[in-house]
């Protein structure tokens, strides 16, 4: 089972018991679990993700984990889901009105950062995380670094013609002070890489160009804490004590 699954195009590895717990969670189609210890991924379900425990239950098999990756977590677990469909993806981020920003990244290079973006996107609520350039939001660095929360917002590669519709506020550090502006529901969130900046065509796009507050002589912060400075900035959800932590 595992082996013909990791075998197809459209499947992406979940690394350990925090990335299969978010992805059934949000409704991903997850193919095969594996584990040392499946009693054990059990038992873990079981204290920190009883909505999702049945199905761990169900899904989760034996297997010697170390013989199927290189890499194994120190849950013990692994699993193959499938990767959403791009076109139905960007077709979501199309529709309007959108109660909720999305998060543009302009040719991104940390597979690691990609991965902390689409954390953080998915805890606020963001409507998604796009990218523009060659990096694959996808890639299972980005997806390991994400915890399974690919799945709980929309992720997908555009280009410079195909970004959703929306207005674009461009961090740069030109831009008018974040603190002094509301940020629309309904922008497009757009982050430059830490060495380059935003790029001259998508600054060439921007309805705003914006600036986070930072001190002299530092260069930049890290894409992902930019990213977390300016969705805070936005508001994020509201507090729901019902909600599943």
């Amino acid at each position: 089972m595992w082996r013909e699954a990791a075998g197809r195009k459209d499947v992406v590895l979940l690394d350990g018991f925090h990335a299969l717990k978010h992805a059934l969670r949000f409704g991903a189609d997850v193919r095969a679990v594996v584990a040392d210890d499946p009693d054990a991924v059990r038992a873990l379900a079981a204290e920190l993700a009883p909505d999702v425990e049945a199905e761990v239950a169900r899904l989760v098999g034996r297997a010697v984990v170390r013989s199927l990756l290189p890499r194994v977590h120190p849950t013990g677990v692994a699993a193959l889901a499938v990767r959403p469909d791009a076109a139905e993806g960007r077709a979501r981020l199309e529709r309007m009105p959108r109660t909720a920003p999305v998060v543009v990244l302009d040719n991104p290079r940390n597979l690691g950062n990609v991965g902390a973006v689409v954390r953080l996107a998915a805890g606020f609520g963001a409507t998604g995380v796009v990218t523009r350039g060659d990096l694959d939001p996808w890639h299972p660095n980005v997806v390991r670094a994400g915890a399974g929360l690919h799945y709980a917002t929309t992720v997908a590669g555009v280009d410079i013609d195909t970004l959703p519709p929306g207005p674009v506020y461009a961090l740069d550090p030109e831009g008018e002070d974040i603190r002094a502006l509301t940020l629309p529901d309904d922008a497009l969130l757009a982050f430059g890489s830490e060495r380059h900046g935003i790029s001259p065509e998508l600054r060439a796009r921007a309805d705003h160009l914006v600036s986070l507050p930072m001190r002299p002589q530092v260069s930049s912060y890290n894409l992902a804490t930019s990213v977390a400075m300016t969705l805070f900035h936005w508001g994020g959800p509201h507090p729901d004590p019902a909600a599943t932590v």
